[in-house]
């Protein structure tokens, strides 16, 4: 897919996608999440960058462990997650967060100004994650810290065919790289790659727990770039695609829920002293 055609699936998706993403995924990603705040522990008085924020969960944990001295900016492309989550800070009376658009392949940022940057589960979504990488590496202090998830190797995610049937139906592949970097050391690679230090790579084995059918179809089809496509199906094309996917996850029905198995990959990084 194009590069700039690819950015425009995944900006007006994630638009659709904001507030049924919060209702379906907070929950089974809050595994993921917190594993990753816990291997950055944000410390009282930084300076946190968070990287395709989503509905700012993230962020919002880390501007509560960094307190009032630091501060947190959250960026994402999708203008209506950036609402999503000056909404939940400014709710929670977190003056010291702060959300913009940006784009994380040219972070309107001036360089060395944060002591971490967070990425949960973004980067797969990114045209150039190279270009992405190298970004963190330029806005990071130096011994500034990074924390990336994404999501693993495609045949330890139970969900995966859902590509391939809303692929059946569009015309170009929703997300044509999406399980890239979660293949071998391919994230650890790109990360030493664009400058930084890898000093933490892990694979973390989970589940995506759904009450029924409905609940499942409507995590799937909640997601940026499948939200997009879901927007334009009409009953019957919905119809069909719900009963594709059902089909494939029927591997993991357990009574009248799923319990859909999951894996990431999460690296651990930091720009070099010199």
């Amino acid at each position: 897919m194009d590069a700039r055609l690819q950015r425009r699936v995944q900006r007006y998706g994630w638009d659709l996608a904001a507030e049924a993403y919060a209702r379906h995924w907070h929950g089974p990603l809050a595994g993921v999440q917190g594993e990753l705040l816990a291997l950055a522990a944000p410390a009282p008085g930084e300076a946190v960058l968070d990287v395709a924020c989503g509905t700012g969960v993230v962020s919002v944990a880390a501007a509560h462990a960094v307190g009032p001295a630091g501060r947190v900016l959250g960026v994402d492309l999708a203008e209506a997650m950036v609402q999503a989550s000056r909404q939940r800070a400014q709710g929670l009376g977190l003056g010291h967060a702060a959300f913009e658009r940006m784009d994380a392949e040219q972070l309107r940022l001036p360089d060395a100004g944060f002591d971490l940057a967070l990425c949960a589960l973004g980067l797969m979504y990114v045209p150039d994650p190279d270009a992405a990488l190298r970004e963190l590496h330029r806005v990071l202090r130096p011994g500034g810290r990074a924390v990336l998830a994404v999501w693993g190797e495609r045949a330890r995610c139970g969900w995966a065919p859902l590509f391939g049937i809303v692929d059946a139906e569009v015309r170009s592949e929703v997300c044509p790289l999406f399980f890239g970097l979660g293949q071998g050391d391919t994230l650890a690679r790109r990360c030493a790659s664009a400058g930084l230090q890898v000093t933490l790579q892990r694979r973390r084995s989970d589940s995506l727990d759904y009450v029924d059918a409905a609940e499942a179809c409507a995590a799937a089809f909640a997601g940026g770039p499948v939200a997009m496509a879901w927007s334009r199906f009409d009953a019957t094309v919905r119809e069909r695609v719900q009963l594709r996917y059902i089909e494939a996850i029927a591997t993991w029905c357990d009574g009248e829920g799923y319990r859909v198995p999951a894996e990431y990959v999460i690296v651990a990084a930091q720009r070099p002293l010199r």
